[in-house]
């Protein structure tokens, strides 16, 4: 593979060697006994913070290092224990410095706003009003500690999935009209949003029979990660696992309640497009295997990965010259992975690091949601850009409530680019059920893997278990509420939920669907208000985790405590559909 395609793991350490040189050095500086007792004073506090901070900066190197070499060769048994070592001191590290919430929250009131409000502690401001508004969910030293320790057994896992998703799944080659295909999550993909009809449906069950033929251990490490979720909210008195997720990030519920109920009200719409595309495709029956297939005879865009990175810099002009300049930086010093390969990780992500600069994993395919994926994942870099340019250390990194805002911003812009310049009434009526899909894989159907995730936590916070047949009930009832009649119920859907890698994050995948809604009212300022919409979403990437998300938000102009920003992303899929409607 050419080097420019393959990242620049060296801008983060030369060689393994440097690598683990560096883990060695911290390996022999993790000892933070001596800054106990010293927190009541500022000064006290301000060193153990930097001392802190020099060292997290150095694990981040260390992790982002090894899980860059490990995610494009999940097979290299080296990577492997790069992760671990890495993973173990990370664990160690939190132990060690586990004293130090306890030590804060054990401080009076009086003290706390003194830190929040003094000039020398500025850095640390939101992060000390966050600690004083989660006191009561603050365990004694030696409880902290214990918890601390207990992260490696209690983060396998997500790990245990991971293998078994990416290095041990046993797809199988499918074969048709005398062809043999090998089949991985990439080629599933390209596959199911292809036109052959009975290559969709041979894939759709290939994949899902795979699923099913390790339904029992995946069933078993969703229920113990589950479990793990609601042991940990219960030990730190929170009232539910959804009230620990959302406080921990300094999200109100309300954002959540908004989310669910705007979305059902618009379910008709939803039923409204299903039909719609099933009318499109002309079948008397319709199934899951069918949603993602185009309906129109346009294919889209089919573009090598040089021609869509030029037109991902076309599609984002709007955001201004030195956005531009920063993708063609991305491009240019291979801050991206680009091609799939075998023992590569599936999918695709950003990953930053403070001290030198994001990465981006791509698994391109010349699709029309692979040049998508390039415009989602700068978006992802270039918020981390922003953040650690404008912000110390202590608040760069933004919450994950609002990671999928700039990537959607991104992708949003791209799609309205190309339906703004497009003549052709066939690529328009592409473009637009396009943007219908956008909205109804990152809306809609994030808020439905979600209504799943709420389930499952709430059997096991009800002391029912969680057994793979009761998920995968849930599931298909979950799923014919969200497609209507014009789907027909299959026995593969059910299984969908076990191979969902975002389950074994709780909680995180409504915000794509919250990351969308941000992402449409903020693209609507843009092309309505420009520059002023432009300066005020610039300022809203620059704060990093300088405050809450939800407020952090309305610098750009959304307020997620109102229905308003949900009801308008809704009717922006409401008037996407007729506009599909009125093109013959």
């Amino acid at each position: 593979m050419t080097k420019k395609y393959i990242w620049a793991t060296e801008d983060i350490y030369p060689s393994i060697e440097s690598w683990e040189k560096e883990y060695a050095s911290v390996l022999s500086e993790t000892d933070f006994s001596r800054y106990k007792n010293t927190l009541n004073t500022e000064e006290g506090f301000l060193s153990c913070m930097k001392a802190i901070e020099k060292i997290e900066r150095k694990i981040e190197k260390l992790s982002v290092y090894a899980t860059m070499l490990h995610d494009t060769d999940t097979t290299d048994s080296v990577y492997d224990g790069l992760v671990s070592k890495i993973t173990a001191l990370a664990v160690d590290f939190s132990s060690q410095v586990s004293f130090i919430t306890p030590e804060l929250t054990a401080l009076s009131e009086k003290k706390l706003n003194s830190y929040i409000n003094s000039p020398a502690l500025k850095e640390y401001d939101y992060t000390l009003k966050c600690l004083k508004n989660e006191k009561e969910h603050v365990l004694s030293e030696n409880e902290e500690k214990l918890l601390a320790e207990s992260g490696n057994a209690l983060s396998s896992f997500r790990e245990i999935f991971t293998k078994i998703d990416n290095a041990d799944l046993p797809l199988k080659k499918i074969k048709h009209e005398g062809k043999s295909i090998p089949l991985s999550h990439g080629v599933y993909s390209v596959l199911l949003h292809g036109t052959d009809r009975k290559l969709r449906e041979k894939a759709y069950k290939s994949y899902y029979r795979t699923y099913l033929s390790l339904i029992n251990v995946i069933s078993a490490t969703y229920s113990g990660s589950v479990k793990k979720d609601v042991f940990l909210s219960k030990v730190k008195k929170y009232e539910s696992s959804l009230s620990c997720a959302l406080k921990k990030e300094d999200v109100p519920e309300i954002v959540y309640h908004n989310l669910i109920s705007s979305v059902h009200q618009a379910l008709p719409v939803l039923h409204e497009y299903i039909n719609e595309k099933k009318k499109a495709l002309k079948l008397d029956k319709m199934y899951m295997y069918d949603m993602y297939a185009p309906i129109t005879e346009n294919p889209g865009l089919s573009l090598d990965y040089e021609k869509a990175y030029e037109l991902v810099k076309e599609g984002l002009s709007p955001l201004g010259k030195e956005y531009a300049e920063l993708l063609c930086k991305a491009h240019d010093e291979r801050w991206i992975d680009v091609y799939e390969k075998k023992g590569k990780r599936s999918g695709a992500y950003s990953i930053s690091v403070f001290d030198t600069h994001p990465f981006v994993l791509l698994n391109y395919q010349p699709t029309t949601h692979d040049v998508f994926t390039i415009a989602h994942e700068l978006g992802h870099a270039m918020h981390s850009y922003f953040s650690s340019k404008n912000q110390p250390y202590a608040k760069a990194d933004y919450r994950i409530f609002v990671a999928e805002v700039a990537s959607t911003v991104n992708e949003v812009l791209l799609i309205y680019h190309l339906l703004e310049k497009e003549q052709d009434k066939g690529l328009k009526k592409y473009l637009l059920t396009y943007l219908l899909e956008m909205i109804r894989t990152t809306l809609f159907r994030q808020t439905q893997f979600a209504e799943f995730e709420a389930y499952s936590h709430g059997e096991i916070e009800k002391g029912n278990p969680l057994t793979k047949d009761g998920m995968c009930k849930k599931y298909a009832e979950i799923n014919k509420e969200y497609y209507g009649n014009a789907i027909e119920s299959d026995d593969y859907i059910k299984y969908e939920w076990a191979r969902i890698p975002h389950f074994y994050r709780a909680f995180y995948v409504y915000k794509y669907a919250t990351g969308i809604i941000s992402a449409l009212a903020i693209v609507n300022r843009i092309k309505t208000e420009g520059q002023k919409a432009v300066d005020d979403y610039f300022a809203f990437l620059s704060s990093g985790g300088s405050n809450g998300p939800v407020e952090l938000l309305k610098i750009a102009g959304v307020d997620l405590t109102t229905k308003k920003p949900f009801e308008q992303a809704l009717k922006v899929f409401e008037d996407t559909l007729k506009k599909y409607e009125s093109i013959d």
